[in-house]
């Protein structure tokens, strides 16, 4: 799948030859939200954003970005709101199951730094990236990585459930 939706310094889309997505690099300074405009595609959605939040969707566009595509299984969104901001309170129901042939997994560093590597399910190493801290970086397909820096803090998000090592994990090499 091909999850590109913007172009930006702070947003790297790292690709395998075919141009499927294998992994989103988005750096902590980023700061290009109007690249990355929220997925609303009709007046109705705007309505109802307007009415619900009472959010005004042109500015929207320049404090909310929506890094991947609405389909993607793991959805990165980034707010930058001012003091006294609200959103109010809200859920998301399933309505549908995600289609990934793999489990995503999000990374992000916290402090330190680490050097993350990232390859197709086929073993192709497309390349080593440094996050450091406030980087996080979405696998799509393999990764490994390596920790740089003493105290390195990391969190890890991945789509779950999560049937244990051996069972989900598969060894390029």
């Amino acid at each position: 799948m091909d999850l590109r939706v913007g172009v930006s310094d702070g947003v790297e889309y790292i690709q395998a030859k075919d141009g499927r997505t294998v992994a989103v690099l988005i750096r902590g300074d980023f700061k290009d939200y109007a690249a990355f405009p929220p997925h609303v595609d009709n007046p109705a959605e705007r309505e109802y954003l307007a009415r619900g939040y009472q959010l005004d969707i042109e500015k929207e566009r320049h404090v909310k970005a929506e890094l991947v595509p609405p389909e993607a299984p793991i959805q990165i969104v980034l707010l930058h709101r001012e003091k006294g901001a609200v959103v109010k309170p809200h859920w998301h129901p399933l309505d549908r199951h995600p289609e990934s042939p793999t489990k995503q997994q999000l990374l992000i560093c916290q402090r330190g730094s680490v050097r993350v590597n990232v390859w197709t399910v086929e073993g192709e190493h497309l390349g080593d990236r440094v996050l450091r801290e406030d980087d996080m970086i979405l696998f799509c397909e393999g990764h490994g990585f390596e920790f740089l820096e003493p105290d390195t803090k990391i969190i890890e998000i991945r789509m779950g459930p999560h049937s244990g090592v051996g069972v989900e994990t598969r060894p390029l090499y």
